[in-house]
């Protein structure tokens, strides 16, 4: 699974603000000072005004940003540390200022974007200049390191050094014990020496949230969802109840076939546990690479996607060196090589901008095809991480990935058009109010999509034969879906119940590794094959934690997504069972959604969630129903098995949600 990795010092905890203007970029004269404010503006004055600055200064960021992500060294580091330098500075002036118009009269409008004004940040800045300039340098140089990450197996020879993207391949193709774990723990030591950077970096971000009159940093993330931030651990954890039943399902059923392959002495730890290397994913999120050993029918409505991907990139090299000659050099192949590489690339994106297309949104701008990172340079270190990009707020959105023609990759790209097409929705409205309705909506869009991808969808656009009509067929294509989206919701809830707890003190600094395990142990029920002591940094080898991006938004957007899935399948008139339903083509759930989309942040979440589902509480109903064939399957699979897991002692004890 792949994520949308919002912009540095923009990651919101109340919306994913993407704001922009085609106005001329302000100096730093043009800067507003810091904690002024004319005294004869009004609150209703001082939010124009706060939108217009925004607009002028919004470019500039995400410029130096992308810089950084896609040209990782020194200097692009350099250029987007003082950019974010800059912002924060400003948006510390703009908080203080808000803060005079407690209490005065304004518009329900105003008083909702001063909200969201203060909670536009998920890196709350210390006022100091010193510490506020020594906290955008350590966010630049965690992200940097995570992108130009390597494990050498000699370190005097670079020929043996492997990036990220080398060392998941070896998970998920490898079935060799002893090189996967090679890989998983090859990984995990580079983020050694970001240990101390993030121990800073958590007291520096606290200070800031302390002087927002939040008591810390986690208390800042939990008040953007337009309830108390005291409730937001409950209401997951509700969430997590409902869905826990069918995760510890497909984990007994992965737990007994990797027993079947590795043996039990090394497929489990103690408890039960299933050891970490071997589920195909780095993080253990996503399981859809276990399909070899998982699958539960072989062959039966065989969808192979990657195959059918893999055949259009052969077909375009083939092109590519015909229209080179027979007698090219070594270079000219080459250029025809990654001439092929984006080619498919492309075709695989123009594939999923016509699903968005189908429902009656609009076509991409050319400016998309123009700037976007398609396939990974080779001339440059760069952040291979999916993400999707706002830069102007007029029609300059990008995607960043480094595409390869596999299936992963080709739901990924459907799920990063999603944040596209939500900038695009609510480019109109006031840049405060460009985000999504809480952070969970805007990585549910793209999901909601990707439900729609059935076999038969897939069939219709020609990527796959037809489907068979099956139980065995159907029981194969929900466990498909179940590997990645099942497989992934006790992920979603742990890296942010770590992160409140080491921004609260509950998880001290020479606690960090235990309470990250201690934490796997209890919602994943998977533990390192091997003791990971506190020389390590374990959570630094996930993006979002360097990166400093909320997590619980994905846990949301799991359940969203089945929401919004249901309520447009309803739009579409579709009657029959749920996970069948492909609104493909449909312009009456099209103008449900888009209308949805235009909403942005500009109203609580409660009420745009009620316009599309009917209802306006979380509900993990419709996942439930979804993947009702494939968990009833699972429980008879099951049967005999002492399912569920034991988690050391200390996991039982960890922190709980505020």
């Amino acid at each position: 699974m792949n994520h949308r990795p919002l912009l540095l010092a923009l990651a919101v905890g109340a919306a994913a603000l993407t704001l922009a203007a085609c106005q001329k970029e302000p100096s730093p004269a043009d800067a507003p000072a810091a904690g002024t404010a004319a005294p004869t503006e009004t609150a209703d004055q001082f939010i124009a005004r706060v939108n217009a600055e925004y607009k002028a200064l919004y470019p500039e960021m995400t410029s130096a940003q992308w810089l950084s992500s896609t040209y990782i060294n020194d200097d692009s580091e350099r250029v987007a540390a003082k950019a974010n330098e800059r912002w924060l500075t400003i948006l510390n002036g703009w908080i203080a200022q808000a803060g005079t118009y407690d209490g005065k009269p304004m518009s329900e409008d105003t008083k909702r974007q001063i909200h969201l004004l203060k909670l536009m940040t998920a890196m709350p800045a210390p006022r100091d200049p010193a510490k506020l300039g020594e906290l955008t340098r350590i966010a630049s140089r965690m992200e940097g390191a995570y992108g130009s990450g390597k494990y050498c197996t000699d370190e005097a020879n670079p020929a043996t050094c492997r990036q990220l993207g080398d060392l998941e391949q070896v998970l998920a193709r490898s079935r060799d014990y002893d090189a996967q774990l090679d890989a998983w723990q090859g990984w995990h030591a580079t983020t050694k020496p970001m240990r101390a950077d993030y121990q800073r970096f958590v007291g520096l971000v606290n200070e800031g949230a302390k002087e927002m009159g939040f008591a810390d940093a986690g208390q800042m993330w939990r008040s953007g969802y337009d309830m108390p931030a005291e409730q937001i651990g409950p209401e997951t954890d509700r969430l997590w109840e409902q869905v826990k039943p069918m995760y510890e399902q497909l984990h007994c059923y992965a737990r007994t076939k990797l027993d079947g392959t590795y043996g039990k002495d090394k497929a489990e730890t103690e408890g039960g546990l299933i050891a970490a290397h071997l589920l195909g994913n780095m993080w253990q999120q996503d399981w859809s690479n276990l399909w070899d050993q998982l699958e539960p029918y072989p062959g039966a409505g065989s969808l192979d996607i990657t195959a059918a991907l893999e055949k259009q990139y052969q077909a375009n090299l083939s092109g590519a060196l015909a229209k080179a000659g027979g007698n090219a050099n070594v270079e000219t192949l080459y250029k025809a090589q990654r001439e092929a590489e984006l080619r498919s690339a492309k075709q695989m994106t123009e594939r999923a901008q016509d699903f968005y297309v189908s429902l009656g949104m609009p076509a991409l701008p050319k400016s998309y095809w123009d700037k976007t990172q398609f396939i990974k340079p080779l001339d440059r270190d760069v952040v291979c991480h999916a993400s999707a990009w706002d830069m102007n707020m007029d029609g300059d959105v990008r995607t960043k990935m480094c595409i390869k023609p596999n299936e992963e990759n080709f739901t990924t790209i459907y799920h990063e058009l999603g944040h596209i097409y939500y900038d695009l929705a609510y480019n109109p409205l006031p840049p405060l109010f460009q985000g999504g309705a809480n952070d969970g909506f805007h990585e549910a869009i793209g999901d909601t999509i990707v439900l729609a991808m059935t076999p038969q969808y897939l069939n219709s656009i020609g990527l796959v034969d037809k489907p068979q009509e099956s139980r065995e067929a159907t029981i194969n294509a929900q466990m498909r879906m179940a590997l990645s989206g099942v497989s992934f919701l006790p992920f979603g809830l742990m890296i942010d119940r770590w992160r409140w707890g080491v921004f609260d003190g509950s998880i001290t600094p020479d606690n960090y590794n235990k309470a990250w395990w201690d934490l796997k142990a209890k919602y994943q029920g998977v533990a390192p094959a091997s003791a990971r002591g506190e020389e390590f940094f374990d959570p630094g080898a996930k993006y979002h934690v360097p990166g400093n991006t909320p997590y619980t938004r994905y846990f949301l957007a799991r359940i969203l997504q089945f929401q919004f899935y249901k309520g447009l399948c309803d739009a579409a008139g579709y009657k029959g069972p749920l996970h069948q339903c492909s609104f493909y083509g449909n312009k009456e759930a099209g103008q449900k959604f888009w209308a949805m989309l235009s909403k942005g942040a500009s109203q609580p979440w409660q009420a745009t969630l009620k316009e599309i589902t009917g209802g306006d509480k979380l509900d993990a109903g419709p996942m439930i129903e979804y993947f009702t064939p494939v968990n009833e399957w699972l429980k008879q699979q099951n049967q005999g098995q002492m399912c569920g897991w034991q988690p050391p002692a200390a996991a039982t004890a960890a922190p709980k949600a505020p």
